[in-house]
Parts: structure tokens; C-alpha cells; sequence
């Protein structure tokens, strides 16, 4: 794994990083191939998606693949771990915020490594279903001071146009693009408050908010 700096000692971000991916390593040893999997940063590593289902009477199993921090740079180098090694037959994908929140990055190079991970995943897995999500709102009115920074730059706007380059992604590669966040927002069209935990991440009542769409989208017959 690229951890950017390679001269220096890794922090705790990219040790935990390093420690998830080898626990879905070990994880992928004994899944069930051709099911739904779950790949992308922190908004869908928190997303208690294997426990909501379970709670259901879906015959469907989903994998959660989702992991804090991750950019899709990282997502893109971690791929197999995330995606391919599981054989998916359908894969729900929302990566790019942690992107998004550094003004570094130009929006042209997350689609573009964006572009990258749904072509590999096309190329390695013919047949199939990709859904790119719409990243969730955010607010700034809720969020706590250090959020209130990162806000700055990941603000509603800038996550509005990054939807509509994620949503030309979809059309780009014939898979589809969903937008399931009309529950979490409120008349402003910000995260509800009550459904965040500092501005940004969300919780459980916000993911219990969102779940019967994304349901929809588990469920639905196979379309290609």
C-alpha cells in the first residue's frame, strides 16, 4: 500500500488502514462469490449495511468492503482486497470525499481515478452492476470545529458538481448512478443535524434513514 510518505514512521491512520485491509484480506478466504459488495471510504465503512440486511428477511448477502480515509487513489491500489477478489455481481461505490476535503486535488484527477477503478472492475468482472452513489451531504451548522475547517473546502457546493462528474461517470461506463440521499436532508438541503455525528460522518439513525432505498437498488432484477 502507498502511504505517501514512505520515508517517515506511518501514523495511525495509515496503520489502521493497513490493519482493515488485511483483516477483509483474511475475510475474502471464505465469502460467497457473485454476491453484492460495498467498496469506498469511511461514509460507507460506517454504513452497518451487513447488519441492517441480516435484520431483514432478504435472502440477499452483502459485503462491506468500505474503509476510513481511503482517497481513490488508494481505493484504486486496493482493489482486489475491495472489490475484485470477491467476484461481485453487483457493486455499490461511494469513494472520493476524502478527495474532495484537499484542495490539492483537482476535480479532474478523482474522476479520472475514479474512471480507473470502475474500468478495472468492468475489465476483471464482465457483467457487472455497478451503482456509483451520490456523496452525502454536509453541515456546517452541526459540525464540530475541526469540521467546520475541512468544510471550507468539502462543502455542499463543490459535492453538488462532484455528483454531476460521478453522474457522467455512470452514463460514460452504461452503469448506474443513485441518489438515495433525499431522507438525510433537510429543507436547505444540508445533512439533517440530527442525523450527523459532527457535521460530515453519519449515523446510525441517518444510515436507518437511507436503508429501504438502497434496498430498492439491492433488490431490484438484474439489468444487464
Amino acid at each position: 500500500m502507498n502511504t505517501d510518505h514512505p520515508k517517515q514512521t506511518l501514523d495511525k491512520t495509515q496503520i489502521d488502514k493497513i490493519r482493515k485491509i488485511e483483516n477483509y484480506r483474511e475475510k475474502n478466504k471464505y465469502v460467497k462469490q457473485g454476491q453484492i459488495v460495498c467498496a469506498g471510504s469511511s461514509l460507507m465503512e460506517m454504513f452497518p449495511i451487513e447488519k441492517f440486511v441480516r435484520e431483514t428477511d432478504s435472502d440477499k448477502i452483502v459485503y462491506n468492503r468500505g474503509i476510513g480515509g481511503f482517497t481513490t487513489e488508494e481505493l484504486n491500489n486496493m482493489l482486489d482486497v475491495c472489490v475484485l477478489d470477491l467476484r461481485p455481481s453487483r457493486v455499490f461505490i461511494n469513494i472520493g470525499t476524502n478527495d474532495l476535503s484537499d484542495s490539492r486535488i483537482p476535480m479532474d484527477k478523482i474522476m479520472s481515478n475514479y474512471d480507473e477503478i470502475i474500468t478495472r472492475i468492468e475489465n476483471e468482472i464482465p457483467n457487472v452492476e455497478i451503482y456509483l452513489m451520490a456523496y452525502y451531504p454536509v453541515n456546517t451548522e452541526a459540525a464540530s470545529p475541526e469540521m467546520k475547517e475541512c468544510q471550507k473546502i468539502r462543502n455542499n457546493i463543490k459535492i453538488n458538481t462532484a455528483n454531476a462528474e460521478v453522474k457522467k461517470l455512470a452514463e460514460k461506463h452504461g452503469q448506474r448512478y443513485i441518489d438515495i440521499n433525499s431522507n438525510l436532508k433537510d429543507e436547505q438541503g444540508r445533512l439533517k443535524a440530527e442525523y450527523t455525528i459532527e457535521g460530515m460522518h453519519i449515523n446510525e439513525d441517518g444510515y436507518r434513514a437511507i436503508f429501504e432505498t438502497f434496498m430498492e437498488f439491492i433488490r431490484e432484477p438484474s439489468w444487464k
